[in-house]
């Protein structure tokens, strides 16, 4: 589960500091709340600069807080985040929309796109505001195959967080706990033995972790697409045209270059023979940390797919 402040939740409404201050201050306890199930609250910096009410911006609103509240609030929306925007998974160029609105560059979006690849993404929203209703409809145009509608969860009450994160699955707190969950989840995968056995020794990184499943998930899910005449169906292409093509691609092979260069380093042991060897330049990324998720390409309907390596960049000069 990943949680996002919805920043099209504060548009201005409130009629004094008052009620702002009560809101904002509700708004921090579900943050708490998420803290004490290992979950952060993720918020974009650009809600530093939002409209309070008619005539305060944010920073003018705080400064009429005590002191203890302005400073807990201005820590976490300039300094301390986390921001979403850093690992931003939709782009400027995908088309999102809810209720005849572009969304896209918006938590809203963002949770949405999140929902479409394998994250639970989910909005927690300030009250009074005009975004107290679940699930929120998004629906992502496309230019290429078919379009998509996703439901995104939204909250704006405690006790209906504290309901969903008691139900939600145990966040991933080591990559010990990475490997086994992803075992576990991903049966359409075939994993080596000692496939992440790369990571160990290495600190743990949440963020880093959840975009590990995210691109196994991707995997699983594409290695699904196929019909009985072996040929990829229409989802298939969906997920080739926007995960394994382009300059922003999550898949790509390595270069001619990294395959003569590193060409020991990129074969791995074969999973189900002794003896034999897989060459798997192809590979999914993780920017922060870089790591390196490899895997023999290209996918077939008749043929396994191998997750092979999964640990830091193997090709760095």
């Amino acid at each position: 589960m990943a949680l996002l402040f919805n920043d099209l939740s504060i548009h201005g409404q409130f009629a004094d500091i008052s009620s702002f201050r009560h809101s904002i201050g509700c708004l921090m306890s579900m943050r708490n709340l998420a803290r004490q199930f290992g979950r952060e609250l993720h918020c974009h910096r650009n809600v530093a600069q939002a409209q309070v009410t008619r005539n305060l911006t944010m920073p003018q609103a705080i400064q009429q807080l005590e002191q203890n509240e302005r400073r807990a609030i201005m820590q976490w929306l300039t300094q301390h985040g986390p921001f979403w925007e850093d690992g931003c998974k939709h782009s400027s160029d995908d088309y999102l929309e809810c209720n005849g609105e572009v969304v896209t560059d918006t938590a809203l979006g963002e949770a949405a796109f999140s929902c479409l690849h394998g994250t639970d993404g989910r909005l927690i929203s300030l009250t009074p505001s005009a975004w107290i209703f679940s699930p929120i409809s998004v629906f992502w145009k496309r230019t290429t195959c078919h379009d998509f509608d996703v439901a995104v969860t939204n909250h704006w009450t405690i006790t209906d967080l504290e309901v969903a994160l008691r139900s939600a699955p145990d966040t991933i707190t080591s990559w010990e706990q990475l490997a086994r969950i992803s075992k576990q989840r991903f049966p359409h995968l075939v994993f080596c033995e000692a496939v992440f056995e790369p990571l160990r020794g290495h600190p743990f990184v949440s963020g880093a972790a959840q975009r590990i499943i995210e691109l196994l998930h991707t995997l699983d899910k594409f290695k699904r697409c196929f019909d009985e005449h072996g040929q990829r169906t229409l989802e298939g292409q969906r997920l080739y045209q926007d995960h394994f093509t382009g300059e922003k691609a999550w898949f790509s092979d390595s270069s001619d270059t990294e395959k003569h260069t590193f060409r020991t380093e990129l074969t791995f042991q074969h999973p189900d023979a002794d003896g034999k060897l897989l060459f798997c330049p192809w590979h999914g990324k993780v920017k922060s940390p870089q790591i390196r998720v490899h895997f023999n390409w290209p996918v077939r309907f008749d043929e396994p797919l191998y997750v092979v390596y999964v640990g830091p960049k193997v090709t760095k000069r």
